[in-house]
């Protein structure tokens, strides 16, 4: 039986001239970054060229860019680099747990309400400002529903007013086009392992002028910014991957939008009461998340995977909650139908005989858990 992976927002594998580009720095060109010898010569060369790799796949400059250890180190160093005691933070409801945890931490912060798409309303933002507020963060993209946000349209808003503009882009970053001076942003969160680059190593996107406090004290790599050894091998991994997704983008991107669209349209034709979670148009071209009425979305999950088909029913890092998804209790699900979601996310070495797959297993197992349903309709 073919396994068939369908989980790429949760992560991707490396893409193997990532993995040729690390091999060396784990052995041959093994020196510390920081190190004034040949060794560390090398390692801190190959560190500024990833530098400008990545800066490149934003639109930024080179000393714009701050290795971190991945997407929630880069959230927290946002928020707590950004925001003092007193200060007021303005959130959005479907924010990733590595924004609203930190946030938690402080008194003074608005969660602002989505629509039933997932869309943060930029009015609403408007009115929730003060003469307080420090930072904004809004997500680029929601790595569940997979809805878009209106980014550039809040940095309109914010444009001129001082206030900190963050926005979470680990799910689009080598995804789709970003570009931080179209956004508008001052800080922008990314981890390679969303595009096929190795886990363990993000970066933080700081505008020049921006003040931040350094999130990890201790010695003056990545310009006093973030105290801690450079992860050489992840670094140069993170930088080949910027490098591909520049050159594979476009060719990815119409790839995956075809087979979006034709799981979807399958799934609405075989599958009768199931709701699209997302905005229908502005949504990632590798996100397909749903609910399923009257069947629970763990146990889909469980007979997808016994065939074989790896999927989620959420965003990775909550997987093992008992809560109903806070994403989808946003947009207006109730506890009971939040508990039906299911989301499948394709990526670069999906092939349409794997949505075919798809489309012939998943309105069986439906069909199969909704004639043991109570809940379902014409269930005893």
């Amino acid at each position: 039986m073919k396994r068939i992976y369908l989980d790429y927002a949760a992560t991707t594998p490396a893409h193997p001239e990532v993995l040729a580009a690390m091999q060396p720095y784990f052995s041959q060109r093994f020196g510390n970054a920081s190190s004034m010898h040949s060794f560390g010569q090398e390692a801190k060369a190959a560190v500024e060229r990833a530098r400008e790799q990545v800066a490149a796949l934003i639109g930024a400059r080179p000393e714009e860019i701050v290795f971190t250890s991945g997407g929630t180190e880069s959230n927290n160093f946002a928020v707590h680099g950004a925001v003092k005691a007193d200060s007021h933070i303005i959130t959005s409801a479907i924010e990733h747990h590595a924004v609203l945890e930190p946030c938690k931490l402080y008194k003074n912060v608005t969660i602002l309400p989505v629509d039933k798409h997932g869309l943060v309303d930029p009015d609403e933002l408007r009115k929730a400002l003060t003469d307080k507020t420090v930072l904004v963060s809004i997500m680029h993209a929601n790595n569940e529903i997979g809805t878009i946000e209106p980014i550039e349209e809040i940095g309109k808003v914010l444009k001129g007013k001082g206030i900190v503009f963050h926005t979470d882009a680990v799910q689009t970053v080598g995804g789709i086009e970003v570009d931080v001076n179209k956004l508008g942003v001052d800080l922008l969160s990314l981890s390679g392992h969303k595009f096929y680059g190795p886990k363990g190593i993000g970066a933080l996107y700081i505008r020049k002028g921006t003040k931040m406090k350094s999130f990890l004290l201790g010695g003056g790599q990545e310009r006093h910014r973030r105290a801690s050894t450079e992860n050489v091998p992840g670094i140069v991994g993170l930088g080949v991957a910027a490098e591909l997704a520049i050159k594979e983008m476009e060719m990815r991107n119409e790839k995956l939008l075809k087979l979006r669209n034709k799981l979807i349209e399958g799934i609405k034709k075989n599958i009768p009461d199931v709701i699209l979670n997302g905005h229908p148009e502005k949504r990632l071209p590798k996100n397909v998340d749903v609910t399923v009425k009257y069947v629970e979305g763990e146990s889909m999950l469980l007979n997808l995977d016994m065939q074989g088909i790896a999927v989620s029913t959420g965003s990775a890092c909550s997987s093992g909650s008992l809560e109903p998804s806070h994403v989808m209790i946003a947009i207006g699900h109730s506890p009971e139908t939040a508990h039906g979601s299911i989301r499948f996310t394709l990526g670069r070495l999906t092939a349409t005989n794997d949505i075919d797959r798809v489309l012939d297993v998943f309105p069986k197992i439906v069909k199969k858990l909704r004639a043991m349903s109570p809940l379902a309709k014409g269930g005893d």
